[in-house]
């Protein structure tokens, strides 16, 4: 985390200041025990950090759709920053779309444009045995020795320069680069000398920390997080949920889940029975 992003990108309840020692993590699903008698008992979403039990004001979570199961609910948070990515593309039907890096924030991008009429969907990663994943999500996959050119919207999502160096030879004349990445305190070196100039490219960031232009006068945070939790009114997007771990053997297992070659997509916590 750079310093200068210390004081912006502290999590809406975070305990503890960077660099370390905090308290983060954003992606609560959990059940109301007491409160106001609309929600106890219902399943709700909140951005609250790693605990068992929680002391939340109501406004600060968001019933879970009964149609969306518990386990599939903890993808909100990065389900609204795929939202928000696709209205900072503004893309529309019939646009010729890729994006590079499957992940989970790109395989959710997908999971929504796969729904847009006409839209020309591929999903490009370095791990071939994610094309099974691209089919699920109704995107061609493209290893990234492959990709075709000439798109109109290249989502960047792999957090690599080689990742987005690719995205900008993808582009299309005029096309549009929105780069989802979160590249921390490391810098990166592009060929900006080369066709992004001549080519006109656009090279814009993506960031949910606040609701795209295009949005924001009718859209607020809560509005568009409820419908970030209706869209994982979806079965496909279980694919992405590839293990599940029980809170106290989390010392022994973040090693390997965070590790560079780590295998996996998302990773669910799941806490023990409040008694």
């Amino acid at each position: 985390m750079p310093q200068s992003e210390w004081h912006r990108m502290r999590a809406p309840h975070q305990e503890g200041d960077f660099p370390f020692p905090v308290k983060y993590g954003y992606a609560a699903v959990g059940v109301v025990e007491s409160g106001p008698e609309a929600l106890v008992g219902k399943t709700v979403f909140g951005l609250f950090p790693h605990q068992d039990q929680i002391l939340a004001r109501a406004e600060d979570v968001v019933p879970v759709p009964a149609r969306v199961p518990p386990r599939r609910a903890v993808l909100a948070a990065n389900m609204e920053t795929a939202l928000n990515g696709v209205w900072d593309a503004g893309v529309t039907a019939g646009h010729n779309v890729l994006i590079v890096g499957a992940g989970v924030v790109g395989a959710l991008l997908a999971a929504i444009l796969s729904r847009m009429p006409g839209v020309s969907l591929g999903l490009v990663d370095v791990r071939p045995e994610r094309a099974g994943l691209a089919q699920t999500l109704g995107a061609d996959f493209f290893a990234p020795d492959d990709v075709p050119g000439g798109a109109d919207v290249v989502f960047h999502t792999s957090a690599s320069e080689a990742g987005l160096r690719l995205a900008l030879n993808c582009a299309g004349f005029e096309g549009r680069i929105v780069e989802m990445s979160w590249f921390g305190d490391r810098s990166v070196s592009l060929p900006l000398g080369e066709a992004f100039h001549s080519q006109r490219l656009q090279l814009i960031s993506s960031q949910v920390g606040h609701v795209a232009p295009s949005h924001r006068a009718r859209w607020s945070h809560r509005r568009r997080l409820e419908k970030a939790l209706a869209l994982l009114d979806d079965p496909r997007l279980d694919a992405l949920i590839t293990e599940e771990v029980a809170f106290d053997d989390l010392p022994h297992e973040l090693p390997r889940l965070l590790a560079p070659d780590a295998p996996g997509l998302a990773t669910v916590i799941r806490y023990p029975q409040a008694s």
